[in-house]
């Protein structure tokens, strides 16, 4: 379960529970209070609210009364409660923000703050995403997911779970069969000594575009033969089409292995399709042999319409295995391989319907862990002029997108530091921004909701982008660095500016929960934002090097523990802080 880090929220919560007692003699735990207590819906309403609505209930008043009541039962507020009120169904509280400060903001400088424990007995779990199939082409599409598992593993990775990251991408098929009949029967064009893997899935969408032309000519019965007979010898893992397919799948895993770096993202596990597709199909036929999976026209599955799920087929006429018989095995082995026990699916919203009769399936045969399998879907990229497609090729590769972002952020934003920094250092700024545009503009968006992809907009300075909490980052940690170490540690909290930092430093791991628990690393995204315009607020009117001390000391240590949050958030999305920008 997720610890009850948070000391104040927690003494609050505390002194809640003994109020209702005295008010209503109900029991209520000061844990479910803990997770009731909100923002308000301004500042000059409170800092925090507790809502009455179920106390209400269960003391047969309503909500308002219940404020007013519980408001008159507290006679003594934790030392940093300045004041209550009841407002409608909310009791509010006001915090004493520089008693605050004194506690927590010498453990954001130290670092200890983040070391604290967030998360006990946590499940073993395996996070499976990045599913890309060789033979195609990277694109900006695939980043959503990419990004999206990676900072799913980082939050959990951080709040104490234990996690096992995999990929299970596909490399037969279908589509593996087409690229391999173009290559063979069609092709003219001489391999490229470099990016063979890009080139391979520009072949891809080629050969998908004749193979789509010949239908219904002459020709299509002949194309059909021919894609059968590869098949079967990748299946039979002989012929000379399985020596192409081993060549060429080897430059898919290239350019994989090269985003992968790029991305600095790393599994602990790489599945293939390849490697379960015949014990699938053993386990298929196993199955239908004990008559838990039926025969019909030819077919081998599972009848779900009991379930409302129609008809999961496993074994085609011909004998192959589908995704879902592949998916059945794999399940299996994760749990077996691991001993994990939840297995979470980063998988697109198209496969909805897959996973729910996979997972079916899994519960019809008796595995016994079927209920710990979880589909975490997400919509779709789409750039301002509709949806992209590998077989159509409209599509923007994502190598292409680097280096077009990269000489973006040189032209626009570093230029200006030609004759100060070094090539190498522009260099290494410049992939760290473009690093931080994709994969900040991949999770900004909650999963549930479309991407639309704009380059500009994700580049901008002064919108809610990666480079602009870069940009945040860098300004402070400029300042903090050449400002050197406070010499008063007295925090003084006053303005209001200075108030709502503190208040939202302080929030940083009920964040983080927040977007573990949910998989969304958009509220994330979200606070690292806030946190940003509430420094920017802050420094355009509370001076830091200009001011006397111990006021100059007191703001320098906000800005770093605001700089090293910024720095520690960035962090659990994959993206890297740079030092000047």
């Amino acid at each position: 379960m997720f610890c009850y880090h948070d000391q104040f929220r927690q003494e609050l919560a505390q002194c809640l529970s003994l109020g209702i007692k005295n008010a209503f003699s109900l029991e209520v735990a000061w844990e479910k209070i803990y997770s009731l207590l909100g923002p308000t819906p301004s500042k000059d309403a409170g800092d925090i609210a507790f809502p009455l609505f179920i106390v209400a209930k269960d003391a047969k008043t309503n909500p308002a009364q219940a404020a007013k009541s519980l408001d008159a039962a507290i006679s003594e507020l934790p030392s940093f409660v300045t004041s209550k009120v009841a407002m409608g169904p909310y009791l509010n509280f006001f915090f004493d923000f520089s008693a605050i400060a004194k506690n927590l903001i010498p453990s954001f400088v130290s670092g200890d703050f983040y070391k604290q424990k967030l998360s006990e007995n946590m499940p073993r779990t395996m996070i499976e995403y990045s599913q890309p199939n060789t033979h195609k082409e990277l694109h900006v599409g695939h980043m959503r997911n990419l990004c999206y598992g990676d900072a799913l593993i980082r939050l959990h990775r951080y709040t104490g779970f234990d996690i096992v990251a995999s990929t299970f991408p596909g490399d037969v098929g279908t589509h593996v069969a087409k690229c391999l009949w173009y290559l063979k029967y069609h092709n003219k064009e001489a391999v490229p000594e470099k990016r063979k893997g890009a080139w391979l899935g520009a072949m891809y969408s080629t050969a998908h575009n004749k193979l789509e032309e010949e239908k219904g000519s002459e020709k299509e019965a002949q194309n059909r033969e021919q894609l059968t007979m590869i098949l079967k010898q990748l299946e039979q893992k002989s012929g000379e089409f399985f020596e192409l397919w081993k060549e060429t799948r080897q430059w898919s895993i290239d350019l994989m292995t090269e985003i992968y770096k790029w991305a600095d993202v790393k599994f602990d596990v790489w599945y293939w399709e390849s490697e379960v597709d015949s014990d699938s199909v053993k386990l298929a036929r196993d199955y239908h042999e004990k008559g838990l999976f039926i025969e019909d026209k030819g077919c081998i599955g599972v009848d779900l319409e009991p379930y409302k799920l129609g008809f999961c087929m496993l074994l085609k006429t011909d004998g192959n295995g589908l995704y879902a018989t592949k998916d059945i095995e794999l399940a299996r082995r994760k749990f077996q391989d691991f001993h994990i026990e939840k297995n979470l699916y980063v998988v697109d919203k198209r496969q909805e319907h897959h996973f729910k009769q996979v997972f079916k399936v899994l519960e019809l045969m008796g595995f016994e862990n079927a209920k710990k399998c979880q589909h975490l879907q997400y919509d779709f990229v789409e750039l301002p002029d509709g949806a992209m497609s590998s077989r159509k090729g409209n599509i923007i590769p994502l190598q292409s997108l680097i280096e077009n972002m990269v000489k973006m952020i040189k032209e626009q934003y570093l230029a200006r530091y030609t004759n100060e920094w070094s090539p190498e250092e522009i260099e290494q700024t410049a992939q760290i921004v473009a690093k931080g545009a994709i994969k900040y503009g991949m999770t900004r968006i909650d999963p549930g909701k479309k991407i639309v992809f704009d380059m500009k907009e994700w580049l901008k300075l002064d919108g809610e982008s990666g480079p602009y909490i870069q940009y945040a980052y860098a300004r402070i940690n400029s300042m903090v660095n050449k400002l050197g170490e406070p010499k008063d540690l007295t925090l003084k909290i006053e303005m209001p500016q200075e108030k709502e930092l503190v208040a939202t430093l302080m929030i940083f791991h009920h964040v983080v929960q927040q977007a573990t628990e949910q998989y969304k690393p958009s509220v994330l995204t979200a606070y690292l934002y806030d946190l940003s315009r509430a420094y920017n607020s802050f420094y355009a009117e509370c001076p830091v090097g200009s001011s006397e001390e111990p006021i100059r000391s007191s703001r320098l240590m906000l800005s770093k523990a605001t700089a090293l949050t910024l720095k520690k958030g960035l962090s659990l999305l994959g993206i890297e802080a740079p030092e000047k920008m």
